[in-house]
C-alpha cells in the first residue's frame, strides 16, 4: 500500500455532489501527483464506467484504469463530504473512494493492486474507522497499516 498511496494522495471532505464531480476532482488530484493530464485521466475512468459500476457495495467505490506514460501504479483515496450517487452494485451512495491508475503494460500489477485495495476495504471496521479519521495522516497511517496487519 505504500508503494502506491503517499500522504499527499489522501483527500478528506471532498465536495462532489456527482460520480462525475468526484471522478473529475480525483482525476485533478491524480495529475498532480502523477505528472499525468488532468483530462486524460478523467476520460479513462469515465469510460471504464461506461463498461460497469466501480462502485463496489457498503458505500465504497475502487475506480480505476491504465493511462499512457504512467512509470508506476498510483492510488488516490477520498473521503467525500456527503455520498453521492456512484450506481453501486448495492444502490448504496459512496463516501469512500479508492482510485487505482496503472501503466497500459501493467498487467498482474494493476490486478495485484486492484485485489489488495479490494481486500481491504472489505473490512467494515477498517471503514467506518476511515469514515471516522480526523484528517489525511489518520487515513493514511490506517491504510497502509490495515496492508501490514493483513499480511501478518
Amino acid at each position: 500500500m505504500r508503494d502506491l498511496l503517499s500522504r499527499q494522495s489522501v483527500l478528506v471532505g471532498l465536495d462532489a455532489t456527482t460520480k462525475k464531480d468526484v471522478l473529475q476532482a480525483m482525476s485533478e488530484q491524480a495529475s498532480k501527483i502523477s505528472g499525468r493530464d488532468a483530462h486524460a485521466i478523467f476520460d479513462t475512468l469515465w469510460e471504464r464506467e461506461k463498461l460497469g459500476t466501480t462502485g463496489v457495495g457498503q458505500g465504497i467505490a475502487i475506480p480505476h484504469g491504465r493511462v499512457e506514460k504512467l512509470d508506476k501504479v498510483y492510488g488516490l483515496f477520498a473521503r467525500l463530504s456527503q455520498p453521492v450517487t456512484f450506481e453501486a452494485i448495492d444502490d448504496k451512495p459512496v463516501d469512500l473512494v479508492f482510485l487505482l491508475l496503472a501503466p497500459e503494460s501493467a498487467g498482474a500489477d494493476h490486478l495485484h493492486a486492484l485485489a489488495t485495495v479490494s481486500r481491504i476495504l472489505r473490512n467494515p471496521i477498517l471503514c467506518e474507522q476511515l469514515r471516522r479519521a480526523k484528517d489525511e495522516s489518520a487515513i493514511y497511517q490506517l491504510l497502509t497499516e490495515a496492508e501490514a496487519i493483513e499480511a501478518a
